[in-house]
């Protein structure tokens, strides 16, 4: 099972990430990477550190669990196993599908300069962080698949990673950005999952 979530995430990676930059570069001429995250120590950088650290130990998880790594052994189960593989295989697959909803408006990463039209329909209709969303889910399936603590790390810095990310730099630009535009849909759709996170009518949290 080990090898099959390292494969499954890796293919995953390969197409959130290459393909996806490239689909983007083919039609927009635009790769939509931003990559700069801040000034070391900035809350940006450190939204980008623990994401390159989820990435990283994503894959290290599998890896870890090819070379000998012992399970948690209360996960340890078939039926787990077989349901992450599920898990992760629906959560690549929604990855995809939300990065596609966005079409040119697509980045990954900030540019604080830069402005492009709010997605709202599709999945963006049910949370405002659809890809976010997805991603964790293909963690937490991969984690089950091989439910050593290097994968549970993973599946935590992740989620981490992607709160500090939407909390402290993305929400801020795009309540400066879009105004009352986003704070209207903000206050109707949760951040990660229907009907949770949702902001204040103004623009508290």
């Amino acid at each position: 099972m080990a090898g099959l979530a390292l494969a499954l995430y890796l293919t995953g990676l390969a197409l959130a990430f290459g393909w996806r930059s490239l689909a983007q570069w083919r039609a927009t001429g635009d790769t939509g990477l931003r990559l700069h995250a801040g000034p070391p120590g900035s809350l940006g950088w450190w939204a980008k550190l623990l994401f390159i650290a989820a990435l990283l130990l994503g894959a290290a998880g599998p890896a870890a669990g090819l070379a000998g790594l012992e399970p948690v052994a209360v996960l340890d189960r078939g039926w787990l196993h077989a349901a992450g593989l599920v898990v992760a295989c629906a959560g690549v697959a929604a990855t995809l599908a939300a990065q596609l909803a966005m079409g040119s408006s697509w980045r990954i990463g900030v540019d604080q300069t830069e402005r492009t039209t709010l997605v709202t329909g599709g999945a963006f209709a049910l949370a405002r962080n659809p890809i976010f969303t997805a991603m964790v889910v293909t963690s937490t399936g991969l984690a089950l698949m091989v439910p050593n603590l290097v994968c549970l790390a993973a599946t935590l810095v992740l989620v981490a990673s992607v709160q500090l990310q939407v909390r402290a730099i993305e929400e801020p630009y795009l309540i400066r950005t879009h105004g009352p535009t986003y704070t209207r849909y903000a206050a109707r759709v949760g951040r990660f999952l229907p009907g949770l996170g949702r902001l204040a009518a103004r623009t508290g949290h």
